[in-house]
């Protein structure tokens, strides 16, 4: 079960919308989806959590480039909507290196279900691209709204958008659209 919610500051305080992440397949689109919760230019924040598994946070300042903080990279990754976060370049990739070139595998005929030597499955295994279940991205996203970069740091995902919203003064807009 996912929970995603947008909240923008205006002059008033911080302004809380539910948000329907279906649409959405870029971190280009969220975003913009972003930018259109706030018409001023202003900071809005996207909160994603899974169930007592993730959470993230999208930062949108104007038309500045997002900033990205996952609590839980491996297990974003294993998710729709932490897929979108999980960019090429937070990831430290090339864009666009999803994976093995078919054409430069070497083809040695296990392939047709031969069984391969454990020396194989160990190469196989080193050379992988590994995500840790570490946080990943900005952890001084929040750090001029009053969450520093320890405190995001030691936030459980189960809780971790509830305290968020609590420092930032906007618990009771974020528990409107809960």
């Amino acid at each position: 079960m996912y929970f995603a919610a947008l909240l923008a500051r205006t002059e008033d305080g911080w302004e809380a919308s539910d948000t329907e992440l279906d649409d959405v397949e870029t971190l280009s689109d969220l975003a913009d989806l972003a930018r259109e919760a706030s018409p001023e230019d202003d900071t809005v924040l996207v909160l994603i959590e899974q169930e007592d598994a993730w959470f993230g946070v999208v930062r949108v300042d104007g038309e500045d480039d997002p900033r990205i903080y996952v609590s839980d990279a491996a297990a974003a990754a294993r998710s729709s909507y932490g897929e979108i976060l999980l960019t090429d370049e937070l990831l430290g990739r090339e864009p666009g290196d999803d994976g093995p070139d078919l054409d430069a595998l070497d083809l040695d005929g296990t392939e047709d279900g031969e069984p391969s030597s454990a020396e194989d499955d160990e190469e196989e295994a080193g050379s992988a691209d590994t995500i840790t279940h570490s946080p990943l991205g900005d952890g001084r996203i929040l750090d001029d709204l009053g969450v520093t970069e320890k405190e995001l740091r030691a936030l459980d995902a189960d809780d971790a958008l509830n305290t968020i919203a609590e420092s930032l003064g906007a618990s009771e807009v974020l528990e409107t659209v809960r």
